[in-house]
């Protein structure tokens, strides 16, 4: 069997971090004018929701394919039945490039159903019922993504596509939260002497009740017109109880560790992404800056951050950041810094490009440091 089809985390890791360079090159390519494509999907359509379902999408896959095999110690997909599951995830962005006669919004909505039935097999098997709630956010996704191509191809409201794809985002923060309040704490206090990150119940459920009505609101706004003080008010309410949740893991303790300060520096846009979202409901920001600080800043961050970590660890190599995991790192809060005030700087276009090409030198640089770990066998000679 191919080393490369070993684990989710091999297969999917390098097929995200390929397709983050190919696919802000077409963007690039379209934004600027040189070229057209994107069958049902044209220019930024085709952006928004390759950035989402594309990338975004297979980063969880990778991450979950790897992570439940440890929750549950029962197997995920590998092999041939990897390989068969990845086929599906590139025959969609394949086909939805050029592709217009509809097989390829089949292909692309039944990716994620496939997803959440190899997830939750071992989940259910082994009753791990503290990530039930894992599998009801892979259903949800699914279930938003079919109603977006509804949507989309007219047989819904055309407004549900853009609160479909919105709400989609929402959802997945809703994971990184989760995620990130169980790895960024327990990373910290294994790592660091004498810390001691904590958990206050009252804070956790302002944040996860907060970000799920955020949810609601933007799938009812599709639909109908709310007063934007509902969701500034959630969206600024999350904000600040976001904030709490992060300085209560006490994130300075790792300031002399890059591969764990990596974390707290991803969620810390979160807070800033929901502050800028709770402005833009006001009209005080613009609705770009805080759509792309919480989807290229947060998001994208902690995945870069787990991917990272989990290749280094799974392919048995040191838990320690290099000078070019640095780098890399850096290079991708760069993009993001350029990119979230281009919605209301002079040169919108200028800022795009340059966010672009540093997105795209970030993640090249990830496929030299981790594409040889990634296809090769792990270093201490075990499986996997």
């Amino acid at each position: 069997m191919l080393t490369f089809l070993n684990l989710g985390f091999r297969t999917f890791y390098t097929l995200a971090a390929v397709f983050a360079v190919v696919a802000m090159a077409l963007w690039l390519a379209s934004f600027t004018g040189m070229v057209q494509f994107g069958g049902q999907l044209p220019g930024v359509v085709w952006h928004s929701h390759e950035m989402v379902f594309g990338f975004g999408v297979a980063v969880i896959t990778g991450f979950l394919f790897t992570a439940v095999r440890n929750w549950t110690g029962l197997p995920t997909p590998t092999g041939p039945a990897l390989g068969s599951i990845a086929l599906l995830w590139l025959a969609a962005r394949v086909l939805l490039v050029s592709g217009t006669t509809g097989f390829e919004v089949i292909l692309d909505v039944l990716f994620l159903p496939v997803v959440t039935v190899a997830v939750a097999l071992p989940v259910f098997r082994s009753a791990n019922k503290r990530n039930y709630k894992v599998i009801a956010i892979l259903a949800v996704m699914a279930i938003l993504h079919f109603v977006y191509h509804l949507a989309l191809g007219g047989e819904l409201p055309a407004a549900l596509s853009r609160s479909s794809l919105f709400a989609v985002i929402d959802v997945i923060a809703i994971l990184f939260a989760l995620v990130g309040g169980r790895v960024i704490p327990a990373f910290t206090r294994n790592a660091v002497p004498g810390s001691d990150p904590t958990h206050k119940l009252w804070v956790e459920v302002a944040a996860f009740a907060s970000l799920l009505m955020l949810a609601a609101t933007t799938m009812i706004e599709g639909q109908f017109a709310l007063n934007p003080w509902l969701p500034a008010s959630l969206a600024l309410l999350a904000a600040g109880v976001h904030a709490l949740r992060l300085a209560l893991w006490q994130p300075a303790a790792t300031l002399d560790k890059p591969l764990l300060w990596m974390m707290p520096v991803a969620y810390s846009w979160l807070p800033l992404a929901l502050l800028l979202r709770g402005l833009a409901a006001l009209g005080i920001a613009m609705p770009g800056s805080w759509l792309h600080a919480l989807a290229a800043g947060a998001l994208t961050s902690l995945m870069m951050a787990m991917m990272m970590r989990s290749t280094l660890g799974h392919t048995g190599r040191n838990l320690e950041a290099s000078r070019a995991d640095l780098v890399i790192f850096l290079l991708l809060q760069l993009a993001v810094v350029l990119r979230v005030p281009a919605g209301v700087a002079g040169d919108h276009r200028t800022l795009s490009i340059l966010a672009g090409v540093v997105w795209m030198v970030a993640f090249a640089g990830f496929l030299l440091r981790y594409g040889p770990m990634l296809v090769g066998p792990r270093v201490d000679g075990k499986p996997g």
